[in-house]
């Protein structure tokens, strides 16, 4: 065992003497509380320790013990379905804080079903048995990466601890290893897969402006960055409860304490509208509040990523909501001026860039150890200050995240749900999404994409120039496009989350509204060439049922066909009637 002594206390960041040998990022227990901690620096005979944990009480000369391994969290079947901290610590909801020195989860039990026998070969990340959970879920027990050989031993059928050694596997230099259901992993290097896979899926999400222009790839990475009260945390729950992953990950990093009150209030109360069973059965919540250690909502992060890839290695589609890394880089510099180093941009340490990419980058779509097929796709939302897109945090995030959801105060301030504008938000390599959106029966989903964010972005131009000439005074072209452009604003771009028929939206809906819209911008522009005025299309009564098909139209595909020969029936009988007028 290694021992130092503290000679040195600054909040989080401890110095000691030690005449030991310490690895960098070891994990390490402090005073007789054993105080979980971390050693990021080592001197000749000083080591300065980073602890996860309130030091009120510590003094000069107090014992640290080295663990002889890195900062590790335990990887198990128990955590879904449960509330921890930023470093995997159960939170009870009957107290207020994390019991100090308290550095797991107690082991609970499972029943176990073997899947391989004795004198089998089995190479790391293969699965040895699974278990059953709440809702009959299942779920794989893993043999950890870097252990394989032959299993010597397993146990039969039964209920178990989850640390409770069910297989013994002789490796190769002829060792035996023991494995349980759970097992540790250092929380900042990530998991091995055989390799990172493409995908040409999006992760859909059921929110419309995200997957109809700006989708976000199964597996890929995603940034929401907002100022205060334009619904960030709204947003990444509606996105937790809809999104097609199979596995949900939330991470409330450094939120206010009333905020993440609210989330683990409602979250539990959720019902999963996949199975109809409660929705936590399938998430994983990690809390580390404002008021909570500022170098545990600092690692909090990576321990977020490292439950996700555990659950990917499964063969899972994991769905990671981090809210908000703009808290996550607040501690890091906090930490960071503890230790002395010179800030950087924004007082920050100069690789929080690097740090960015090391979080986004766990994100990928692979095949597993195992051989089947997982994912992680990664949503962090922003908090730049005063709703300044230049700050570093996300000036770094828009490095290495492909789809970028700009939510503009504007909007929010004029309740206009989700408030992502359009015009500042951006997705890479549409072109990958063309052959999904074709299968799921919209074959002109790229052209009408095109078509929607054209007008939009005509709309922001002619309306500065409104404001100066007036709307009357517009060619009638134009007003036309803001006609359009408000039309697809209200019937396709608004969606209330709290709206039973319009909180979610299928693929096949999302196809069928597109096209309404298509249909209408080309039948309005051909009757304004025929010299109609645009406010007589405004007048028509399939216009407003057009405003207000999000809201009044379910999962009803026969009612968009209804609609549709509206559609076309009000536009031959207006040409008809205006063919009439001006022959009498």
């Amino acid at each position: 065992m290694t021992l130092a002594h503290i000679c040195q206390i600054s909040g989080p960041v401890l110095r000691a003497k030690t005449a030991d040998a310490f690895q960098l990022r070891e994990a390490v227990r402090v005073g007789d509380e054993a105080l979980l901690g971390e050693v990021i620096r080592i001197e000749q005979d000083e080591i300065t320790v980073q602890v996860y944990e309130d030091t009120t009480g510590l003094r000069p000369g107090v014992k640290i013990e080295g663990s002889g391994r890195p900062l590790s969290i335990r990887l198990g079947p128990g955590l879904l379905g449960n509330i921890f901290d930023g470093l995997l610590r159960p939170l009870d909801p009957d107290s207020r804080y994390v019991r100090p020195g308290l550095h797991r989860a107690p082991a609970r039990t499972f029943a176990y079903t073997a899947l391989l026998r004795t004198g089998q070969h089995a190479a790391g990340g293969t699965a040895f048995g699974q278990v059953g959970s709440a809702g009959g879920r299942i779920q794989l027990c893993l043999l950890p990466p870097g252990v394989s050989g032959e299993i010597v031993t397993i146990a039969a059928d039964g209920n178990y601890a989850e640390d409770a050694p069910l297989c013994r596997v002789r490796g190769e230099n002829g060792m035996l290893v023991e494995v349980a259901m759970s097992h540790d992993w250092p929380v900042r290097v990530p998991r091995p897969a055989k390799a990172r896979v493409f995908s040409d899926q999006p992760l859909f999400t059921g929110q419309r402006i995200i997957d109809a222009l700006f989708p976000v790839v199964r597996g890929g990475k995603a940034a929401l960055p907002g100022g205060f009260g334009t619904g960030k945390t709204v947003l990444l729950e509606s996105l937790a409860k809809w999104c097609d992953a199979d596995i949900i990950v939330y991470l409330g990093c450094g939120e206010r304490g009333n905020e993440m009150a609210g989330v683990l209030d409602e979250f539990p109360k959720l019902q999963d509208p996949r199975s109809g069973r409660p929705l936590m059965e399938r998430m994983v919540v990690i809390a580390n509040t404002s008021n909570m250690p500022v170098a545990a909502r600092e690692a909090s992060i990576y321990s977020a990523a490292t439950v996700a890839e555990y659950f990917r290695d499964q063969g899972l589609h994991v769905a990671l909501m981090a809210d908000s890394t703009s808290r996550w880089a607040e501690a890091l510099r906090e930490v960071s001026g503890r230790f002395g180093e010179l800030p950087g941009e924004g007082g920050y340490p100069a690789y929080l860039a690097s740090r960015i990419a090391d979080f986004y980058e766990r994100a990928a779509q692979v095949e597993t150890l195992g051989g089947a097929r997982g994912s992680v796709t990664i949503m962090g939302s922003i908090s730049p200050p005063s709703g300044d897109f230049s700050e570093p945090v996300t000036s770094h995030t828009k490095r290495y995240v492909r789809s970028f959801w700009a939510l503009d105060a504007k909007r929010a301030q004029a309740r206009f749900y989700p408030a992502i504008n359009p015009l500042q938000s951006y997705t890479e390599g549409v072109q990958q999404f063309v052959a999904w959106w074709a299968r799921h029966g919209n074959d002109e989903w790229e052209t009408l994409r095109r078509k929607f964010l054209t007008l939009l972005e005509e709309q922001a131009r002619l309306e500065r120039m409104a404001r100066i000439i007036g709307k009357d005074a517009l060619p009638l072209k134009q007003q036309l496009v803001l006609l359009c452009a408000e039309l697809v604003n209200e019937a396709f771009l608004r969606q209330s989350a709290y709206s039973e028929n319009d909180r979610y939206a299928s693929p096949a809906r999302q196809s069928a509204m597109m096209k309404l819209l298509g249909r209408f911008l080309v039948l309005a522009e051909q009757a304004v060439n025929r010299g109609l005025l645009p406010e007589r299309l405004a007048q028509l009564a399939v216009f407003r049922r057009l405003q207000r098909m999000g809201e009044e139209i379910g999962e009803q595909p026969q009612r968009f066909s209804e609609l549709a020969v509206q559609l076309e029936q009000e536009f031959n009988d207006l040409l008809l009637t205006a063919k009439s007028d001006s022959n009498p």
